[in-house]
């Protein structure tokens, strides 16, 4: 924890690789065939821990002591916060699915406006330093194709330009592809500010002698964010940890998606994260929604990627669907990267009246 506060941003990194043609263990189950020691020395790296773990047929996901991590046969998604030295994992995660014979398709990174960047370790501080980290340790003979970028660009004059969105694309390819078969389009949605009341229900009662995981179903109901994902679903693989004295962690899987919420609830720093992978944008957008409404806070993020152009597309849909919860939209930008396809990038904000007054 930095001396200032906790930092909520997390930041995010996502690694694909390909699948042997030939069949076998390796063929059908990839990465998720990864041994545990090889995972805790690359969560070492983070400088992070499992704390729960949960699995289907698709995926398994892990509940950290700095976020979540989701292992796919060729995929990796792992996102932590706090001061955690993230893209440090990135050697050993290559090293280890080396040892699987996996080869490298792409790699994608991103991560909002940290709230203590003063805090930040190398190479996190400034993303020019996680972009020379992220060019040196990728294979350039492999992932051939490029690009950085922070939305919206430094130029412009939107009062959203405060808010900002970093992404390092690396890949085989100059097109999107999706051939490992998990989730198309990822929503990534970013909270602060959030009302106070909400908050307080991530807090634990002293002297509360049950479980994390007892503690965090509670914590699911009693703020009813359950709904955003469909607990009811009987398809749907919900985990959810709370941590001491406050804080929350839920990974939800259904199939080969997956969705996951993070909480840290400090006045002075209060920050909610959401985001979730799937193959349909309308049940995303749906979701999006209710994570907002769930958590009323006044400043909002959303970026949405796309394995298509697809994802240009829903900045109209998203504006749509949070106005009427009284947001407004300040900021849209839409970048294309290689691998990744589109990335869209929105900000919204409350009125600061209605936030004082709900607040």
């Amino acid at each position: 924890m930095a001396s200032c506060g906790f930092e909520g941003f997390e930041k995010r990194l996502e690694l694909v690789f390909e699948l042997p043609a030939s069949g076998g263990e390796v063929a059908r189950r990839g990465l998720r065939l990864l041994p545990a020691e090889a995972l805790r020395e690359v969560l070492d790296a983070a400088q992070c821990a499992v704390v729960s773990a949960a699995g289907n047929a698709a995926a398994d996901a892990y509940v950290l002591s700095e976020s979540s991590m989701f292992v796919y046969p060729g995929r990796v998604v792992l996102k932590t916060c706090g001061t955690t030295p993230l893209l440090r994992a990135v050697p050993v995660l290559l090293r280890a699915a080396a040892a699987l014979r996996l080869r490298l398709r792409s790699c994608r990174y991103s991560r909002g406006e940290y709230l203590f960047p003063e805090a930040q370790p190398f190479p996190h501080a400034h993303f020019a330093d996680e972009v020379a980290y992220l060019d040196a340790a990728l294979p350039r003979e492999l992932l051939r194709f490029r690009r950085s970028a922070v939305m919206p660009s430094s130029s412009s004059s939107s009062p959203g330009a405060s808010h900002r969105w970093h992404v390092y694309s690396a890949s085989s390819s100059a097109s999107s592809s999706d051939a490992d078969g998990a989730a198309r389009l990822t929503a990534e949605v970013c909270m602060t500010e959030l009302d106070r009341g909400m908050a307080a229900r991530f807090y634990q009662r002293p002297g509360d002698g049950r479980t994390s995981h007892a503690i965090g179903d509670e914590m699911t109901a009693a703020s009813g964010i359950g709904g955003v994902v469909d607990e009811n679903d009987p398809r749907s693989l919900v985990c959810a940890y709370a941590f001491a004295p406050c804080g929350y962690s839920m990974n939800a899987l259904d199939g080969a998606r997956y969705a996951t919420v993070h909480v840290t609830p400090e006045d002075g720093h209060c920050y909610a994260s959401f985001e979730c992978a799937t193959d349909d944008a309308a049940a995303a957008l749906a979701a999006i929604r209710r994570a907002v409404a769930a958590f009323r806070p006044a400043t909002v993020s959303v970026s949405i990627s796309h394995t298509s152009s697809a994802a240009s597309s829903l900045c109209t849909p998203v504006a749509e669907a949070l106005e009427p919860l009284g947001l407004a939209c300040h900021c849209r930008a839409a970048e294309v990267f290689p691998g990744a396809g589109t990335v869209t990038y929105q900000t919204f904000t409350a009125p600061a009246t209605k936030h004082e007054h709900d607040n």
